[in-house]
């Protein structure tokens, strides 16, 4: 960089107080958190990072696995059949905020999206707080619009649309430490227990899983064990670990080689050991593809009527670095939309590489650290 770090670290080291985190209920809003609190701990080490999250379980246990310091919020997503509900939540979720930045001594927000992060700005905004609000999506969601007219700075991991008061700059999007690949694919393939030199396809619905992509891909399977001779799979199927055994049943009665797991922190790993990934397109996972230059397939997820989804991987696509396919939430139909795609991609070896090679071509920019230096430099004053 430029700019002198060894100056940028001697200075951060002098601050102290904290930065608070606002967002949570999915692994896609606190993962850029955890990024960007990585690169605040280097800059600056006397400064904690708090996470105002919701207190759905998969907040707290990324939370508790990255080390992080977690505040749940009793907040709730709005919705017009239980308004009162959502309204008493959100009062009381802005003055638990209140305390707890008061506590805390925290002196930025940092808004990631998702319906914790409304209570907690406009207590931030009454505290006299800096607010940050990090777009994360190609579209933006109803929380982001509302904190985008009460932010200090409005900044955008990707090109966004409805966002007044972006300067229209794709930051790129926060990649934790643990996401990115440690080693080559025969190592990361080995630390996970899979064989070295097979081939290996990633299913991953994100934090959350993804039920169609579950089904699909055992019937997928079934269909073409020929492209199995040479491949091993990776599956993370979300939810508990009821689901994950089911799953592994099915591939052991099919003769697949696979390894099924609900959930996995160190995606870094896993992500090194893929040659082709059949994942949802949340930006999360967008990113996480770029950065560790695994050739995949975006599946949006096809519960948004605008299918917004498609929005973040399109770049990519654009590019000649992946491919996309509709999700039409029958397993049979899938088997055209999205089974052809992945069916050309297993057999294609050619196809794959120029993927690769596109990706690897794309510039790596640690967007983490961006956040980090903007936030040092507005902290609430003494």
């Amino acid at each position: 960089m430029a700019h002198d770090e060894a100056h940028d670290e001697a200075q951060g080291g002098a601050q102290d107080g904290a930065v608070g985190f606002a967002g949570g209920g999915s692994g896609g809003h606190i993962s850029p958190g955890i990024a960007i609190a990585q690169r605040l701990a280097t800059r600056a080490p006397n400064m904690k990072s708090v996470f105002l999250c919701s207190t759905r379980a998969i907040d707290a246990d990324m939370l508790r696995q990255a080390g992080a310091i977690a505040e749940p919020m009793p907040a709730s997503p709005p919705s017009l059949k239980h308004a009162l509900k959502f309204a008493r939540n959100f009062f009381a979720a802005k003055r638990q905020a209140t305390q707890v930045m008061r506590q805390r001594d925290i002196r930025h927000i940092v808004s990631l999206g998702g319906f914790v992060t409304a209570p907690v700005v406009v207590a931030a905004r009454k505290l006299g707080i800096p607010i940050t609000l990090l777009n994360l999506d190609a579209t933006p969601g109803r929380a982001n619009r509302f904190v985008q007219s009460r932010a200090t700075h409005v900044l955008s991991a990707v090109a966004a649309t409805g966002l007044a008061r972006w300067n229209g700059i794709a930051l790129g999007f926060p990649v934790r430490r643990c996401a990115i690949a440690p080693a080559d694919a025969p190592s990361c393939r080995a630390k996970l227990g899979l064989e070295p030199a097979r081939f290996t396809l990633l299913v991953t619905g994100a934090s959350q899983g993804a039920t169609t992509l579950n089904e699909f891909v055992p019937h997928f399977a079934a269909r073409h064990k020929d492209l199995f001779l040479n491949w091993q799979i990776v599956h993370l199927t979300g939810g508990g670990e009821s689901d994950a055994a089911r799953m592994r049943g099915e591939y052991a009665r099919l003769g697949v080689k696979a390894l099924v797991i609900a959930f996995v922190h160190e995606m870094g790993v896993v992500w090194g050991a893929a040659d082709l990934a059949l994942t949802r397109a949340g930006a999360n996972s967008v990113a996480e593809v770029e950065m560790n230059n695994v050739p995949a397939i975006f599946v949006p997820y096809p519960y948004h009527k605008d299918l917004h989804q498609k929005a973040n991987a399109q770049p990519l696509v654009n590019a000649g670095a992946a491919a996309m396919a509709l999700d039409k939430l029958d397993r049979d139909f899938n088997m055209q939309s999205i089974g052809i795609v992945l069916e050309k991609l297993m057999a294609d070896g050619g196809a794959r590489n120029a993927m690769h090679a596109a990706l690897v071509a794309m510039p790596k920019i640690d967007a983490a650290d961006s956040v980090a230096q903007l936030v040092l430099a507005n902290l609430k004053p003494r």
